[in-house]
């Protein structure tokens, strides 16, 4: 597949300035970044496109290339004005740059300041019954989570004292090794990226800043979720580094097993056993529902296998503008634990049968005489 014109990309006309470059850039960044779209691939193909585009569009020689060359300009395996992969060189674009855009603050980089992290997002597991689901309930959860230490106010540092710049990154929190036309930006092995070294720990936290603990959260289940949704609680994550703002608490829902019912989307499924007499002369049956029970009515000569359906007694999900129905598969139950009287008649009843009583049973040895040739 054929790439994108680089200028397209971020927007900008051929003409543009460096610095209108590096306004689209961030403006693209800030848009796709995968920590504001988690989950979302085609917004990290954008950015990982817009990052490519500004690593070339932002170097004079680079750029030059490209103008002149297209992306055969440069081409990392060496055409005209080649050079040696993205990710770093003086073109390189401090991604700071654009979380002080997101967040007010550094990140990552510092330049001096304190590195700023988002929290980490966390999972809950809840597991809940096919009414509850149904009918949409509350419950409280308790988890585990990272929340500021409350004595160094997150810092990670004695009260009294503060955090000095780690001398290793000068506090970037990442260092950078060239070798040739690579670069290669890694964490600090000092500092562990934070930018920060910390010569007094916080006696309650011990350094990092933050503390474990546990927590109760209520949460609102709503009708009609089904296996797999997600419940999304904002700010119930894991709590950010250095101010930075706490991640999300993602509560996915799981069905325990039902003794009557199986779902399938809106609709719910189950079996219904029906009497030998009921199913060849007809009745009705009483069948139970989410609701309740509801009478159902059975035609003469039903065989076992068929499905019967309830309109609108399955569930109405999330999203649905109405209730599924409920499907009720007939399984024609045979009769145990026979009186001797019950055996007479029903030999009476299978000497008096005939052929025509039983139209599968005859289909059936048609196809088997015909499988043999007889």
């Amino acid at each position: 597949m054929s790439k994108r014109d680089y200028y397209e990309v971020l927007g900008v006309a051929k003409n543009a300035s460096d610095d209108e470059i590096k306004k689209a850039y961030r403006k693209q960044a800030m848009k796709y970044h995968p920590d504001r779209n988690p989950d979302d691939k085609s917004a990290e193909e954008k950015f990982k496109e817009a990052k490519e585009a500004y690593e070339v569009l932002s170097d004079g020689d680079k750029r030059a290339a490209y103008d002149q060359f297209g992306h055969e300009g440069i081409n990392p395996q060496g055409g005209p004005g080649g050079f040696g992969g993205f990710g770093g060189g003086a073109g390189g674009f401090d991604f700071s740059d654009i979380f002080e855009g997101i967040f007010g603050g550094a990140a990552g980089g510092g330049r001096g300041r304190s590195n700023v992290y988002r929290g980490a997002d966390l999972r809950y597991n809840l597991e809940i019954a096919l009414e509850e689901a149904a009918r949409g309930t509350e419950t409280k959860i308790r988890i585990p989570t990272l929340e500021e230490c409350e004595t160094c106010h997150g810092s990670g540092a004695k009260p009294g004292t503060q955090p000095t710049t780690c001398p290793t990154c000068q506090g970037h929190g990442q260092v950078r090794m060239q070798q040739g036309f690579f670069s290669i930006q890694q964490t600090c092995p000092r500092c562990h990226g934070s930018g920060k070294i910390v010569a007094e720990p916080c006696a309650t936290c011990h350094g990092p800043g933050r503390v474990k603990k546990h927590k109760t959260l209520s949460v609102k289940i709503p009708a009609g979720v089904d296996e797999g949704d997600r419940i999304r609680l904002a700010g119930e994550g894991e709590a950010g580094v250095n101010g930075g703002p706490p991640g999300d608490l993602y509560v996915q829902i799981h069905l325990k097993a039902h003794p009557l019912f199986k779902r399938d989307g809106d609709d719910l499924h189950c079996e219904m056993p029906v009497s030998f007499a009921t199913a060849a002369l007809g009745g009705e049956v009483e069948i139970p529902t989410l609701d309740g029970h509801a009478r159902l009515k059975v035609a003469a000569e039903t065989q076992s296998g068929q499905v019967l359906r309830l309109k609108g007694k399955g569930i109405k999900g999330v999203r649905s503008s109405g209730p599924g129905d409920l499907y009720c598969h007939v399984v024609v139950e045979t009769p145990v634990k026979l009186s001797a009287r019950q055996k007479e008649l029903l030999r009476e009843f299978e000497s008096l049968s005939q052929q025509n009583n039983n139209p599968k049973a005859q289909s059936f040895m048609d196809r088997v005489k015909e499988f043999f040739g007889q």
